[in-house]
């Protein structure tokens, strides 16, 4: 297998790793902010049922999840999720949605309570509150904690060869088992790299941007 056709083959591989990466962000942010939300609540039910399930997910390991998600629904309820794909997303999303309210709580909770004293009394409604004195103050506060998770999701992505996924992994362990080639894993690194990079890059430009609001 020549040079060529490893690239092919990785490349493959790195669109679905992609694929994996954008769908799973895309849904867990505003589901994280739905936990967020119910984690939140003063109602003592829903917030201690939010509390267990976070500590659940938190608790056990994505690799796990993975399989549960894949076999449960099968073996619990006589139906199965068809596409494998569909079956990763939805684990993913899940598992990051959970880590993601964490972490808007956290950012939410860092606010200074004062603040929200002051718009009170100058008779800004609660969205507007949110809206104008918040938002920002939490987006500031949670870049960092946001941008290691990101980069965690980029190499979680790889769990999906766990129920058989082509990821730019598996793609690489087929090619060192068939061809044994073992440089192809150490390749694979390169995408990595390439793709945390620009996550990276993006979060950084955001925080430069953000730079001048006080928290």
């Amino acid at each position: 297998m020549n040079f060529i056709d490893v690239n092919k083959s990785l490349l493959e591989g790195f669109g679905m790793t992609i694929l994996l990466f954008v769908v799973t962000f895309v849904i867990s942010i505003p589901l994280g902010g739905l936990f967020t939300f119910l984690r939140m609540r003063k109602n003592k039910i829903v917030s201690n049922l939010m509390k267990g399930l976070i500590y659940i997910v938190r608790s056990t390991p994505l690799m796990l999840q993975i399989i549960v998600f894949f076999y449960a629904p099968g073996l619990l309820f006589g139906f199965t999720i068809k596409s494998r794909v569909i079956t990763v997303i939805i684990a993913l999303s899940f598992n990051y949605a959970i880590y993601f309210a964490e972490i808007f709580r956290s950012g939410y909770m860092g606010v200074p309570q004062g603040q929200l004293e002051q718009a009170k009394s100058l008779g800004l409604s609660k969205t507007e509150i949110f809206l104008k004195v918040y938002l920002l103050q939490i987006i500031k506060r949670i870049i960092p904690p946001m941008s290691n998770e990101t980069i965690s999701l980029v190499k979680d992505t790889a769990l999906a060869r766990i129920i058989s996924v082509t990821e730019v992994i598996y793609a690489a362990q087929k090619i060192v088992a068939t061809y044994a080639i073992i440089w192809v894993l150490f390749y694979t690194a390169i995408f990595y790299l390439i793709f945390n990079g620009l996550v990276t890059f993006i979060y950084h430009k955001l925080e430069n941007k953000l730079s001048y609001i006080e928290v």
